[in-house]
């Protein structure tokens, strides 16, 4: 069962100077959520088809280049995935920009998808840092785990497949892991609801992180379940001959990803406002 609605005040929303801000609602969730959010998610990709392809088709060749650098440097495949958790959020924007304006009734475009990043630069430049200083941690641990494991040199391709399937390897496999999970977490966390939430509300970085890892940790269970939906069918996708799934798996969960962030998080009137008669919430 979940627990009362908790909430906060948002002091990054938008509304004129000295007026009072909205507060910020963690909704209650339940493991049906995320159904729900991919059932939103795959009504909104007819909507824009041209958005969506081109999304698409960077997460494709996003997947290509991870394909790659596991061929000819498999010790540096953690680290590009943990880019791909930096690069790929944002790729989404465009994607949470087409499901709003879905969502407000307003007619479809492709440039404002490209650009909508533009209006939050400042939140999203201080997210990006965040961010790249978890993927730079990541990076360095995943290094860690294989220089330990593989004391005689980094190894190639062949070797990472060897240790992978063999049970006598156990430890490395545990450790390696451990710490992509532990990262991944960390990024999934922060990430979640945040760089939606700027989008909408225009809320500072440190705040929508905030709000996003409270989500996370005050409802676990739909969260994790919401977490896992995303690996298998990330994971579903890379299955396809060529990761050809990715062109539409990555919009989809683009799309879904947005209604995550709509589930999630309500926004109400403060009391100050509700007693003046001021409703400083947007659309």
């Amino acid at each position: 069962m979940n627990s009362p609605t908790e909430s906060s005040v948002d002091q990054s929303a938008p509304g004129s100077q000295g007026a009072a801000k909205p507060v910020r609602e963690v909704r209650p969730l339940g493991l049906s959520d995320p159904f729900r959010w991919l059932r939103a998610g795959w009504a909104d990709l007819p909507a824009a088809r041209g958005i969506a392809l081109f999304y698409g088709i960077c997460f494709w060749l996003m997947a290509l280049m991870l394909g790659a650098i596991f061929r000819n440097s498999p010790q540096y495949t953690l680290s590009f995935v943990s880019g791909c958790f930096l690069v790929g959020p944002f790729l989404a924007m465009g994607l949470y920009e087409a499901s709003r304006r879905r969502e407000l009734g307003l007619p479809q475009s492709f440039g404002e998808s490209l650009t909508c990043w533009s209006r939050r630069m400042g939140s999203m430049a201080m997210l990006v840092l965040v961010l790249l200083l978890l993927e730079l941690l990541w990076g360095r641990a995943s290094l860690v785990v294989f220089a330990v494991f593989f004391n005689t040199g980094m190894p190639t391709t062949a070797s990472v497949l060897q240790a992978v399937f063999n049970p006598k390897n156990w430890q490395f496999v545990a450790a390696y892991l451990v710490v992509g999970g532990v990262f991944a977490g960390l990024v999934f966390s922060t990430c979640v609801v945040s760089i939606p939430m700027i989008l909408d509300r225009n809320t500072d970085a440190i705040s929508a992180g905030i709000a996003s890892i409270h989500v996370v940790t005050s409802r676990p269970g739909p969260m994790l379940l919401w977490g896992m939906l995303i690996v298998l069918l990330v994971l579903a996708a890379l299955m396809v001959p060529w990761s050809l799934g990715l062109i539409l798996v990555g919009p989809w969960l683009g799309h879904a990803s947005w209604h995550a962030y709509r589930g999630s998080i309500a926004w109400r009137a403060s009391d100050t406002a509700a007693t003046s008669g001021h409703d400083p919430l947007t659309s």
